[in-house]
């Protein structure tokens, strides 16, 4: 993805994340119309109580210059009320919006939404050949190590003496060589770099995940592509992948069952990964700008653990103890969410 791109994918998420939040309990001075433009209803306020229609309507260019900016770039205010709370009180304000208090606040779907994006919007700009951290092999190394595999393979082959080692052996040869021509004709097209695994040996399963295999094995750039665009398309996914571990902190305590149900599991959890998104962001631009040097690291570690201990105690009303264990056993939830995630990502990717 360009620059540019890049650029358009962020500025069309801020719409959508406008587009799911729209304004609510905002002030706005411009009203001068008697009767809503809409529906005709008299109005009684900056909004028609009739069909919620804003009472002045904007027909400048550079008003709609000013909308178009002020979507994107402020949320109608709401984004920077929603943020620093986010950040210092995340338990309060998953409590506040949980039991009612919405227009005041981004909806977690729409912060999701907006950082979620604008976090692979960056990582685009940043690495713009995200296929090549520490997953690729230039196609001459590649080559070379499967040149040196068909060798061994065919000096072991003049060895063997067994009728069904040698068969085995012959499959190995034929497929080491199928990838030499591979490897050989991707050199030959200027192909630099590519993901390649040597090691047929090691794939197992039925014949459907075999022939994906072999396909991600021809087009590995294709299979790195469809992993980047899948972790976009379905960053969803993390938020119903999540919800039932959150759940399990509260199974055997029967109040908590009572008191917060699905829903109050939902808004924590989007808000949850809405806050890990913006921690991203704000490391991987710090980086690129040469602050903090290792303790950029070290804080990363330490910040989304000490986040998640400060919103269950605040959402749930937990004691210190009790906020304690629940954050180490949700760190270890969070490792099996985001494993499942990535089991995911490679499925799609491999039979997409």
């Amino acid at each position: 993805m360009s620059d540019l791109e890049a650029a358009a994918e962020t500025v069309t998420v801020g719409l959508v994340a406008r587009a799911v939040e729209p304004g609510a309990g905002e002030a706005d001075s411009h009203t001068h119309e008697s009767a809503c433009l809409n529906c005709g209803q008299e109005l009684a306020g900056e909004y028609c109580h009739s069909c919620g229609q804003h009472a002045h309507v904007h027909r400048t260019i550079s008003a709609w210059w000013h909308d178009f900016l002020h979507s994107v770039l402020h949320l109608d205010g709401k984004f920077w009320r929603t943020v620093p709370m986010l950040a210092w009180h995340p338990g309060k304000l998953t409590r506040r919006y949980a039991r009612g208090q919405r227009a005041r606040f981004v909806s977690p779907l729409a912060l999701f939404l907006f950082t979620v994006f604008l976090m692979f919007a960056l990582f685009s700009v940043v690495w713009p050949n995200m296929g090549d951290l520490g997953v690729s092999r230039t196609v001459e190394q590649g080559l070379k190590a499967e040149q040196e595999t068909l060798r061994e393979l065919e000096a072991k082959r003049a060895q063997t003496r067994d009728p069904a080692q040698a068969v085995k052996i012959d499959e190995k040869i034929a497929e080491a060589r199928e990838n030499v021509e591979l490897l050989a004709d991707l050199q030959k097209r200027g192909v630099t770099n590519a993901s390649f695994a040597s090691d047929s040996e090691d794939v197992q399963g039925d014949a459907i995940f075999k022939a994906a295999y072999k396909k991600a094995k021809q087009n590995p750039e294709l299979l790195v592509y469809k992993l980047q665009a899948n972790a976009y398309k379905y960053s969803w996914a993390l938020i119903p992948i999540s919800i039932p571990f959150v759940w399990i902190l509260f199974l055997h305590r029967r109040r908590y069952r009572r008191e917060f149900g699905a829903y109050d599991h939902l808004v924590f959890v989007t808000y949850s990964i809405a806050f890990i998104s913006l921690t991203l962001i704000a490391a991987v631009l710090l980086s690129k700008l040469g602050l903090f040097g290792d303790l950029l690291g070290i804080a990363f570690l330490l910040v989304p653990p000490m986040h998640m201990y400060r919103q269950l105690r605040g959402a749930y009303s937990l004691s210190r103890f009790s906020a304690g264990w629940r954050t180490l056993a949700l760190m270890i939830f969070t490792s099996i969410a985001l494993s499942l995630f990535a089991a995911l990502l490679l499925m799609l990717g491999l039979l997409g």
